[in-house]
């Protein structure tokens, strides 16, 4: 699902991203509920940044990636964590392309998660390249999702990839 959402850009750094796994929800200026197997998801557009809640049978999780002030934890590059029954794995790249580059994959994103049915996307009006991108998918007993975040000013593409799935037991680990 494409969007155009009714604020103005205001975001203006890459660097200005962080992270934090637990937040309570925030206010969304666009969302999608999702039922994949068993898994409730609502992936929220914070402006140019994202929200994704997971809610399922083994527990809950929020994950935020957005500029939030007082936040001392900035975006990392990778977090492994395991909670209650489930293993959380993120990752992220920063990208800083050409102006061509950067328009064209804008495109190549945009068309991949407005036409996708688990896709969320949201331009900004009179900014064709700023957007926020979520795609999420199951797989077998995990969610996976990913998102996008522009910055064409800076000409910066920032990429998140999120894996959270129960944790494999150790007596089943040996079986498989």
């Amino acid at each position: 699902m494409l969007t155009t959402l009714q604020t103005p850009y205001t975001d203006t750094r890459a660097g200005d991203l962080a992270w934090a796994l637990g937040r309570e929800p925030l206010p969304a200026l666009a969302s999608l509920d999702l039922e994949l197997t068993g898994a409730h998801v609502q992936l929220r557009l914070l402006g140019a940044s994202h929200q994704v809640l997971l809610d399922e049978e083994n527990g809950t999780c929020s994950e935020t990636v957005a500029c939030m002030p007082g936040s001392s934890t900035p975006l990392p590059l990778g977090v492994s964590k395991r909670f209650g029954e489930w293993e959380y794995e993120f990752a992220a790249r920063v990208e800083t392309l050409s102006t061509g580059s950067f328009a064209g994959r804008a495109q190549e994103l945009l068309a991949l998660v407005a036409d996708h049915p688990n896709g969320l996307a949201g331009t900004f009006p009179g900014a064709p390249h700023a957007f926020t991108a979520l795609l999420v998918q199951r797989h077998g007993g995990q969610v996976h999702w990913r998102t996008w975040h522009s910055y064409p000013q800076e000409g910066r593409l920032v990429s998140t990839r999120t894996r959270v799935g129960a944790r494999m037991r150790e007596g089943a680990a040996a079986m498989a």
